[in-house]
């Protein structure tokens, strides 16, 4: 009996041997099983260089490049207005006249006092010539009548400027005043744009790292929100060789073909301006780029082991339906994760697939 009670104690602790190793064999091998099932597959893209020429896109108005603020050249009261906003004008055309009643008198004014001075003159002469006058008289007298046909001319000249005639071929683009109102010297009562079809312009504002790859004569491409589904090609005109100092920006004149389109000042551009410059870029897919803000962005690049990545900072030039021009970022580098680059961090372990 003692030999069987000993038999059955070894049978159980064998089994228990037993089942303790293969417990421990268990626990050994999970860490290997873990490893694998956490490891994300990615796929790798080889970096690529190409020669391009970045476009500079900015936005900007239509406007018509003979734009004219017309004014009286004197002030006073309007008289009469003969034209609407919108309308349409010829040059040369009478626009607006003011009540010419004070100007009328001070015209009449000046020449009674033209023909007194003239009459002084002529009688201090006749004296001079008796002797009964002296030279500084006669100067007097011819110094007085030289200023009042000169104070003549000028009160004519204000007569024949109490009017506005347009200066071009355009349209009445705003009308500021109405008659009856009382318009001061220089202030603005029409405003004037051309529409000959190559006075058509877009101004926009490029920063100076932009302006400096510009030249007169580049390429523009313009898109319009009143004309969606149609392109329209410019080309640049004028550089500003000053920033504005309210926005720091560079103005950039771009002359637009309207065609068969009808334009009006004031409508919303998109531009596209293509530099003659080029320069040279990484290109790599869209979806190599994690974390893209504007220029900036990263993408995931191997270890030397393969199994961990590491996250490099780029700068984003522009974007190529599916591709991204990188201007920096990946000096030395020729390979990206491309597949399973949202997934990773930089703690990831990674099998290539």
């Amino acid at each position: 009996m003692k030999v069987i009670q000993y038999f059955l104690i070894v049978l159980l602790a064998g089994g228990l041997w037993a089942c303790g190793t293969k417990a421990e064999e268990s626990r050994e091998e999970k860490p290997t099983e873990q490893t694998d099932d956490t490891a994300i597959p990615v796929k790798l893209t080889k970096v690529e260089s190409v020669v391009r020429s970045e476009p500079v896109v900015a936005s900007g108005l239509v406007s018509s490049s003979e734009e004219a603020k017309l004014s009286f050249k004197i002030g006073g009261i309007i008289q009469k207005m003969y034209v609407d906003e919108g309308q349409t004008v010829r040059k040369g055309q009478l626009l607006a006249t003011l009540n010419l009643t004070e100007i009328n008198a001070q015209v009449s004014q000046a020449q009674f006092s033209n023909e007194k001075a003239e009459r002084d003159l002529n009688r201090v002469k006749a004296l001079y010539a008796d002797t009964a006058a002296t030279l500084e008289q006669l100067q007097n007298a011819t110094t007085g009548h030289e200023v009042a046909k000169q104070n003549l001319t000028i009160a004519q000249f204000n007569q024949n400027y109490a009017q506005i005639r347009s200066t071009v071929d355009g349209t009445v683009t705003r009308k500021l005043m109405n008659e009856g109102e009382f318009a001061s010297a220089g202030g603005a009562v029409f405003m004037i744009s051309s529409t000959r079809k190559n006075d058509w312009i877009v101004r926009v504002g490029v920063a100076d790292k932009d302006w400096a790859r510009l030249k007169v004569g580049n390429r523009a491409t313009i898109t319009l929100e009143a004309y969606p589904d149609q392109t329209f090609v410019g080309t640049v005109s004028e550089l500003a060789q000053a920033a504005d100092p309210q926005n720091k920006l560079y103005d950039v004149e771009i002359r637009i073909n309207p065609g068969a389109v009808r334009f009006a000042p004031g409508l919303f551009a998109k531009v596209s301006l293509q530099p003659a410059q080029s320069r040279s870029y990484a290109l790599v897919p869209i979806e190599a780029i994690v974390e893209g803000n504007g220029k900036d962005g990263f993408v995931f690049v191997l270890t030397e082991d393969q199994k961990r990545v590491r996250k490099i900072p780029v700068q984003i030039g522009f974007i190529d339906n599916d591709k991204v021009l990188l201007t920096n970022g990946l000096s030395g580098i020729s390979n990206v994760v491309t597949a399973g680059s949202a997934y990773l961090t930089e703690t990831s372990t990674v099998v290539l697939k």
